[in-house]
């Protein structure tokens, strides 16, 4: 199944999350894909929408492949066979300078939403090795909420095993999660870059919904 694009996802996502309406939840949307994503979720589940942030770290001859993720406050490494402790350090570095600026942008105008006793459901676009989500959960854990949830449209198999052995992760939904996953952008129709401006937006206007 091809999706049209990340808003069609994720209302097909919220159908799927429809037992929450009505309870105490907070939509966490990982910036920038999953913020169409997470929109629609939120919007029709009538939670507060805010972002989650975190990054992967690439490996240094392929920086599409990813070795971990670091969040603010956090990191998880995952496949490190080979590479330099240094060139780990220098990323983190790197990484969280981009995030704090992010975090900035996207919480000039609005505070962060609280979580503690919350359902928090945590959205992306999809999961290819789930390393971005998965310390971001950690995250989220440090700050007491009711219950963790991860949603997304699609994941490949291993990403989604990974989650669903975690004890910390109360649900786990996936729409899809087919044997031959290669890349997130191959289940939607329309798969463009979304930009921290288009990000923003889509934060401001839930706010305002």
């Amino acid at each position: 199944m091809r999706y049209l694009n990340r808003k069609e996802a994720g209302s097909r996502l919220a159908e799927a999350l429809r037992q929450y309406r009505g309870q105490e939840v907070v939509v966490l949307a990982v910036p920038r894909g999953g913020l169409p994503v997470g929109a629609m979720v939120a919007k029709a589940l009538g939670a507060p929408l805010d972002v989650a942030l975190s990054k992967k770290i690439g490996h240094p001859s392929n920086p599409e492949y990813a070795i971990g993720a670091v969040s603010l406050t956090d990191r998880v490494i995952t496949d490190a066979t080979g590479i330099s402790e240094s060139y780990i350090k220098q990323q983190i570095q790197r990484i969280r300078e981009q995030l704090r600026r992010r975090y900035e942008a996207y919480h000039k105008e609005r505070p962060e939403v609280p979580l503690k006793d919350k359902v928090v459901i945590l959205v992306d676009d999809g999961m290819a090795t789930g390393n971005t989500l998965l310390v971001l959960t950690k995250l989220v854990l440090e700050q007491g909420p009711k219950k963790i949830v991860v949603a997304v449209p699609v994941a490949a198999p291993s990403a989604l095993d990974t989650f669903k052995r975690q004890p910390h992760i109360g649900e786990v939904v996936c729409l899809q999660s087919p044997e031959d996953f290669q890349a997130v952008g191959q289940y939607y129709v329309h798969f463009y870059q979304v930009s921290d401006d288009e990000a923003i937006q889509w934060l401001k206007e839930s706010t305002l919904s």
